[in-house]
């Protein structure tokens, strides 16, 4: 006798074990041997995301790899990425790791990545290795998941197999998931949903056998994933759900069996509130991680109860239909890529309408225990948690976001495709989705190969989004600074001021494209516009010195240039001094004031600021010469003799320089 006959089945008085009165579906071995279809499932899978293996650290890769104190360390690091928030490797600075509401708490995948990290170091290859063989093992076990609890419901039509290899196969080839498996962070997402659903299976065989060591596998299987990332937590309700669904227990029954997951996701839940000292917070009043803010007069107001509530409705509509139709995909949905919406936009009602009777739907036919209804609540049961709704998420949405939520999205297609009465008919549509969708995949998945080019394509869709504009502003201006060609460094700067600018008009108080269209206001010469946009900077980050810095630079530069280009000497005084009231202890601006008090006559003050210049940086020619220059001027050639003797030591051709410069 095989082990699927010897497993328990649900009691015959329960509704899951109904048969349905259509015939059996007479499937061939090849969709019965669950052996090789999880080689082939793991097969296809890694096939599909192979091309991302020569990519290099992308995106949020930063944020947990590559500029994470504690993960560059190795197993130095662990203590660190165990103790404190998941952001705080990142920031480095106490505070700014909770700037997403209520701070993070996820150190497996860093603990992980810092044994990796210990291993090969920062190569690229292996990390992201890791994350598609990480993909292609989900999705078997959500392929050996949906088997063991679609054997309780579908066993006298023999769909189990069959609905089970369709909704693996939709999942594994699904587009949405590019930015999960493309992307190394998205390992959070993988090994949340690996564990989730190992905890589901091992409760399963729990309740079939009644071995405690089963029960022991589940709540261990789901601590890790709470460990990997917060939105576990759902499965809390979708595995005594699941219970009541396919194995025909009572409510009460069902909470009972799932007594270990409780106590694991308790036991987390106290872990990280000691670890983040239970703090929760408020929406912060930013608006790259709250997106729900707007602009009211002269300030940044939360969004009203209608506007945000309509605003979450239409992004849930959003999901379902990037599910259906995963086209185009981007990795930046920001403000304002889905602008404020209200109740009377017909894509909201339309949304909302959706996903009450999906509601309604799941909910009015519970007693049918119907895998349809399952999957239906299994999707807005994983999708409520990054909906904005339960607490902020930091943004409108995101793809990754999905990841787990399709899972009941291929569920619910699988089991309708199964209803047909033909296996031909049911394989060959699911067979042209996902042969549709593997392409999309493949072409999807080289976007993801550098920071650069995922910018540059997705900034094409995401238009309206403040981040992602001011991220293509940042490298053009790089590249631009490092560009040696004066026509083509120049075009570059005004690209990069458009993206800037393009960031600006959507957030006005965007500090980051501030800088970037700032920076590239001073290359292009606008001076005035530059140190506007400086100062501007400034005022929302007084006290980071490198801001400071920046106007200094840009003040000085402008001063320079009123004086020698404008002939404005009140204006180019009035910029130097501010200049030197920032930062007094760069020589240059010291022998900036000294040349312009020198040209109106002021021949002391001259001497002192030529003074100061040589003394901050005594080895400076050009400095010792004009400080010699100002000695004979005062009328003492002895000291005027010294000084120019010394930079004509230091630099043979200073005097040329002198000379011809005027």
């Amino acid at each position: 006798m095989s082990k699927q006959q010897r497993r328990p089945t649900p009691s015959p008085k329960s509704a899951a074990s109904k048969p349905e009165s259509r015939p059996a579906i007479e499937l061939p071995d090849f969709f019965r041997n669950t052996r090789l279809q999880s080689l082939l499932v793991f097969a296809f899978a890694f096939l599909l995301y192979a091309n991302t293996l020569t990519h290099g650290f992308v995106q949020d890769d930063a944020i947990v790899i590559t500029d994470n104190m504690f993960t560059s360390q190795g197993v130095k690091g662990i203590p660190g990425i165990l103790s404190k928030d998941t952001f705080f490797g990142f920031f480095k600075v106490e505070g700014k790791e909770t700037l997403v509401s209520g701070g993070r708490y996820r150190p497996l995948t860093l603990v992980i990545f810092a044994l990796l990290y210990q291993v090969v170091g920062n190569s690229p290859f292996v990390f992201h290795l890791l994350t598609v063989l990480l993909f292609a093992f989900t999705s078997v076990v959500l392929y050996r998941t949906l088997l063991l609890l679609l054997e309780g419901w579908t066993t006298a039509r023999g769909q189990a197999p069959l609905v089970a290899w369709i909704a693996t196969l939709l999942f594994a080839a699904h587009p949405i998931h590019t930015e999960v498996a493309a992307n190394i962070k998205g390992c959070d997402e993988i090994i949340t949903l690996l564990g989730s659903l190992g905890a589901l299976f091992f409760t399963v065989k729990y309740v079939d056998t009644r071995k405690v060591s089963w029960a022991l596998a589940a709540a261990g299987a789901f601590f890790l994933a709470c460990l990997s990332k917060e939105n576990a937590a759902t499965f809390v309700v979708v595995i005594p759900l699941a219970l009541w669904f396919f194995r025909g227990v009572t409510p009460g029954q069902s909470i009972r069996h799932s007594i270990p997951i409780w106590g694991a996701f308790l036991a987390f839940f106290i872990l990280r509130g000691t670890i983040l000292h239970w703090k929760f917070g408020a929406a912060p009043m930013e608006l790259m991680n709250n997106p729900f803010l707007k602009i009211v007069g002269d300030r940044w107001v939360p969004f009203d109860a209608g506007e945000r509530l309509a605003t979450i409705v239409f992004t849930l509509g959003k999901y379902i239909q990037l599910l259906f139709l995963p086209y185009p995909l981007t990795h930046d949905y920001y403000p304002r890529y889905i602008g404020i919406k209200t109740f009377g936009d017909p894509l909201v009602l339309l949304s909302f309408a959706l996903y009450a009777f999906m509601a309604v739907y799941a909910l009015s036919g519970l007693k049918h225990r119907d895998p349809v209804r399952f999957g239906i609540l299994f999707f807005l049961l994983t999708i409520s948690i990054v909906s904005n709704l339960v607490f902020p998420v930091g943004t409108n949405m995101g793809e990754r976001f999905a990841f787990m939520p399709s899972v009941g999205f291929c569920l619910i297609m699988a089991t309708l495709l199964g209803r047909l009465r033909n296996w031909n008919t049911a394989v060959g549509i699911a067979g042209a989705a996902a042969a549709l969708f593997s392409v999309m995949t493949l072409l999807r998945n080289p976007v993801w190969e550098s920071n650069e080019k995922l910018f540059f394509t997705d900034v094409k869709t995401s238009v309206n989004s403040a981040k992602i504009n001011n991220a293509c502003g940042g490298v053009t201006f790089e590249k631009a600074q490092q560009e040696k060609d004066e026509a083509k460094r120049q075009t570059m700067f005004q690209q990069a001021f458009n993206y800037a600018n393009q960031a600006l008009n959507i957030y006005p108080n965007y500090k980051d494209a501030m800088l970037t269209r700032g920076g590239c206001q001073f290359y292009l010469k606008n001076f005035d516009a530059a140190i506007a946009d400086y100062r501007a900077a400034v005022q929302l980050s007084s006290d980071d010195p490198k801001v400071r810095s920046y106007l200094a630079l840009a003040l000085r530069e402008g001063g320079k240039h009123f004086g020698e280009k404008d002939r404005n000497l009140p204006k180019a005084m009035q910029a130097l001094s501010e200049s030197w009231q920032i930062n007094p202890e760069d020589a240059e601006t010291a022998r900036l004031l000294g040349v312009a008090n020198g040209v109106q006559g002021k021949n002391a003050e001259a001497l002192q600021w030529f003074s100061k210049a040589v003394e901050m940086a005594p080895d400076n020619a050009s400095y010792l010469f004009d400080l010699g220059t100002a000695y004979y001027i005062m009328g003492d050639a002895v000291k005027g003799e010294e000084y120019r003797r010394k930079a004509v030591e230091i630099n043979p051709e200073v005097v040329k320089e002198k000379v011809g410069g005027r």
